[in-house]
């Protein structure tokens, strides 16, 4: 219920508080207000219902006196009006007392309270009788015999006027108070929300995004904090993915020329050994390895304008059918080259030729990187394996070399290496390294179909 209630907009809310509010109080004034004389009491210990109407002492002596006078027998006989006053001052100064004929019920004589002769006193009881329909009057009529007749006798007290009236104005204060009370409180909570939103707004302000924006209901400000929160995602995303990117950016510079710059080693040892006219025999063959690795670069560099680095997840492969012979031929390539160089690599491939599904270009890249780290860092004292078999629908291709000694890990930032791995997974396959002591092995394997 409560939550529904903290879901509706704050008009709405505050329309519904005021009514409770406005129940509350009442109900409480209500209570004050009935139980006034018992409450009274309770607190100073003083009755203050009772009046001197309910004086005993007072009411004897005022029928013994009675016996002492004798009433006018009509309103206009003076002497016997003025013989009586005695008797009508009897009554403290709160006290009316009027006196009747009690055959006829006509005024003889009587003395109005000289308390309500005074200005102030008269308007505070006009007012306090008005609001508490006359709460604080009390009024009694009784016979009494006076010497010559009997007459009916009509008192009325208003001294509950100095009780009732300020009791009813402090039930009032109290009502009222409460009911700004809740909705002050209402305001509070409302005015607290804006401050938190307020403190978040600043936090962002200043940068930091990763702070979740709080909770505040579902009211309107509630919802401009979780649109807020929303923001907060959305701008903390869009900065990741912009660090990210640009990230890839500098990774696809490096990569790329980490990718190009073996294809173009391999060009221009090939065209070294033309220019120096070593093997005139193999001239035609090494002019068509020098067109197919002018033919890579420029698959690379096309490649560079259609996706982001390997790195980047939303590179996607193409693939297509390829023979291991492909995969067989850029190995023999690869081999020729180090072998250039200096190295001894030998190469052992399965007899038979088998399928899988994979892209050439990545396959070229992941064999190119390979043998690019045996160029930078391979011994060339030691020989370097390379071996393909087939095993569980699986190709596994394993480069075996020694590593130089004065080489170090530190310097390396293992580039290459990190590229082989990526886009071997993205292939669905896997690399596995495995270094002892001064031999790197490096194990490629790829699904067969």
């Amino acid at each position: 219920m409560i939550k529904r209630i903290k879901s509706l907009k704050i008009r709405t809310q505050l329309i519904l508080l005021i009514l409770f509010a406005g129940l509350v109080s009442f109900s409480l004034f209500h209570k004050l207000w009935l139980h006034k004389w018992e409450i009274a009491e309770d607190i100073t210990g003083k009755n203050y219902a009772y009046t001197q109407l309910d004086d005993m002492d007072f009411m004897d002596d005022l029928y013994e006196a009675a016996k002492a006078y004798d009433v006018p027998a009509s309103e206009e006989d003076a002497d016997a009006a003025a013989a009586i006053e005695p008797f009508l001052k009897m009554p403290n100064d709160y006290t009316s007392i009027y006196l009747y004929g009690r055959e006829d019920g006509l005024y003889r004589a009587g003395r109005f309270a000289p308390a309500m002769e005074q200005h102030d006193f008269r308007f505070f009881f006009d007012v306090g009788y008005r609001l508490s329909d006359g709460e604080g009057e009390d009024m009694r009529m009784f016979p009494l015999q006076f010497r010559n007749d009997a007459a009916m006798v009509i008192m009325t007290n208003y001294e509950r006027t100095l009780f009732t009236y300020p009791y009813m104005a402090g039930c009032l204060f109290l009502s009222i108070l409460l009911f700004f009370l809740i909705i002050l409180f209402f305001f509070n909570r409302k005015i607290r929300s804006v401050l938190i939103l307020k403190k978040e707004v600043l936090t962002m302000s200043s940068g930091d995004l990763t702070q979740p924006v709080s909770n505040l209901g579902g009211d309107e400000i509630g919802i401009l904090a979780r649109e807020l929160n929303n923001l907060r995602i959305t701008l903390n995303d869009n900065i990741v993915k912009e660090q990210a990117s640009h990230k890839a950016n500098q990774d696809l510079i490096t990569a790329l020329s980490h990718d190009l710059r073996t294809p173009l080693t391999i060009l221009t040892g090939y065209l070294e050994v033309l220019r120096l006219k070593r093997n005139p025999g193999l001239q035609e063959e090494y002019l068509e390895k020098c067109l197919k690795k002018a033919e890579d670069i420029k698959d690379l560099t096309d490649r560079m304008f259609e996706y982001a680095l390997v790195s980047e997840e939303n590179e996607i492969p193409e693939i297509t059918w390829i023979s291991t012979d492909f995969i067989e031929q850029c190995l023999m390539e690869n081999c020729d080259f180090i072998r250039l160089a200096g190295f001894s690599p030998s190469l052992l491939m399965p007899d038979a030729a088998h399928v899988l599904e994979s892209d050439k270009t990545m396959l070229k890249r992941i064999l190119n990187n390979l043998f690019s780290n045996i160029l930078k860092y391979g011994d060339k004292k030691q020989p370097v394996t390379v071996v393909g078999k087939a095993k569980k629908q699986t190709l596994i291709i394993t480069v075996t070399n020694a590593v130089k000694k004065e080489h170090s890990q530190i310097s390396s930032s293992n580039i290459g290496l990190n590229n082989v791995q990526k886009m071997a997974r993205l292939l669905s396959g896997e690399m596995q390294i495995n270094e002892k002591e001064d031999t790197f092995t490096v194990t490629i394997s790829l699904p067969l179909q």
